[in-house]
């Protein structure tokens, strides 16, 4: 059996909302155990391309291939071997932290699906402290975290991400920075959007720069003496408000 090069394949996505042109041609590969960047401008399409690697949106046109297969339409099978983290938590808020994780260990024990230790998680994700507590009572850095550790009980191969440092404090973004590249290291493809340059800088293995809808430029650490420069002269090309969010200044 061939074990496929790429995790994921984009080739030549484009979406239209009506007359709107959100995506142009967008392609790229990601392989096993890298963690790929995805930095832009607001409104330059980022989260839409999340949701359409997420199945959440069918692309106007192109083709999307995961684990080598050209696929039309997600099946269970493959979002079986996924998982998203949106910008926003989209947890229970009367479930404590421990339900809402038990809960959806449940519903992946109903389709056969075995899955991680829901306290272990809680204290990997450092929330063993509140694992009792009602969902609705953490800060949204805390419920960045249980979206996370929920995201991860199935140990997944693909793991898509938008914007997940909103919230966190630095101990937390340190945290979650770690985590991901524990992930890495297990071998799961990471895919994530952020406006935080220094977390993306810290994590990723190759990061891209979208704008106007299209992918205009790339730069991947291996490829550069130093890798913080490199990532600060991609992001030039952004407008000057979002280099400001970014945090380069000039």
């Amino acid at each position: 059996m061939t074990v496929p090069t790429h995790v994921l394949e984009l080739r030549g996505i484009s979406k239209r909302f009506g007359r709107l042109a959100v995506l142009r041609q967008v392609e790229f590969v990601l392989a096993p155990g890298e963690v790929l960047g995805l930095i832009g401008a607001n409104g330059a399409g980022k989260t839409t391309l999340l949701s359409i690697v997420a199945g959440l949106l069918p692309p106007s046109e192109g083709e999307r291939r995961y684990w080598g297969e050209p696929v039309t339409e997600l099946r269970c099978e493959h979002r079986a071997r996924m998982a998203i983290v949106s910008h926003t938590a989209q947890v229970y808020a009367r479930l404590t932290a421990r339900e809402n994780l038990r809960l959806f260990d449940e519903l992946r024990g109903t389709a056969g699906l075995a899955s991680a230790q829901p306290d272990a998680l809680l204290d990997r994700l450092g929330l063993g402290h509140a694992r009792d507590r009602l969902a609705g009572t953490f800060s949204r850095g805390m419920l960045q975290r249980l979206a996370l550790a929920r995201a991860l009980l199935g140990a997944p191969e693909l793991l898509l991400l938008d914007e997940p440092f909103t919230a966190l404090d630095r101990p937390g973004r340190a945290l979650l920075a770690d985590v991901l590249l524990e992930e890495r290291s297990r071998g799961a493809a990471i895919f994530l959007s952020s406006h935080d340059f220094d977390a993306i800088a810290e994590v990723a293995d190759r990061v891209l720069l979208l704008e106007g809808g299209r992918i205009v430029g790339q730069v991947a650490r291996r490829d550069a003496a130093d890798f913080r420069v490199a990532l600060q002269r991609l992001a030039g090309h952004l407008p000057e408000r979002d280099r400001m969010r970014e945090g380069l200044r000039a």
